[in-house]
């Protein structure tokens, strides 16, 4: 009987801890979910997801970022239409998955953008300055949109865009399986100009 009483008196203590652990749960849930998750200027309409899922996202349409075979005009790289997908962080970088076909279920990236504002541009050596482009020019350039958003989103978004560098890293070209051969840094500004 003795045995039974102490059974009873754990099972009711551990239902009473459970309780509360899972009171605690959901308001730690709760708060976290109140927290800002994202930077809202330069992803107007990001969809909320938890934040280990990752890139959920601003959505950038842009030529100009592949890597000519010529340095003509006419070469139909110069083109070819780069998705990036970023996600923006508050200290005001971004960082962008660059996709030459999209970002379907099996798509896989061939590199990234790095974004950074102009103060922090400003910053860097002028060996490495040589490296960014700088989006209020590029921007026209490469014919950027944004198709997950409204025109009058973009216009909002966009004085934020064109004050800030990117650097365009590859690790693979668009028709390999594997990222093959050396990573290197596409310096946008130096590619053929132009309509």
């Amino acid at each position: 009987m003795k045995l039974v009483k102490t059974l009873l008196l754990v099972s009711g203590l551990f239902t009473l801890t459970a309780g509360t652990a899972v009171a605690a749960v959901h308001e730690h849930t709760a708060a976290t979910k109140a927290e800002k998750q994202y930077n809202e200027t330069m992803n107007p309409r990001q969809k909320e997801y938890p934040n280990h899922l990752g890139f959920n996202d601003l959505h950038i349409q842009a030529i100009r970022h592949m890597k000519p075979d010529t340095h003509s005009i006419h070469d139909p790289l110069l083109q070819t239409i780069v998705h990036h997908h970023c996600k923006a962080y508050d200290d005001g970088t971004l960082i962008c998955l660059m996709f030459h076909t999209g970002m379907k279920d099996q798509d896989k990236p061939m590199g990234f953008e790095y974004i950074i504002p102009t103060a922090v541009f400003n910053t860097l050596s002028d060996e490495e300055k040589k490296y960014w482009h700088f989006h209020e020019v590029e921007v026209p350039r490469a014919h950027a949109t944004f198709p997950d958003l409204t025109a009058e989103e973009g216009a909002k978004l966009l004085p934020a865009i064109n004050a800030t560098y990117g650097k365009v890293i590859y690790f693979k070209k668009p028709h390999d399986e594997l990222p093959l051969g050396e990573p290197y840094v596409l310096i946008v500004q130096d590619m053929p100009e132009q309509d």
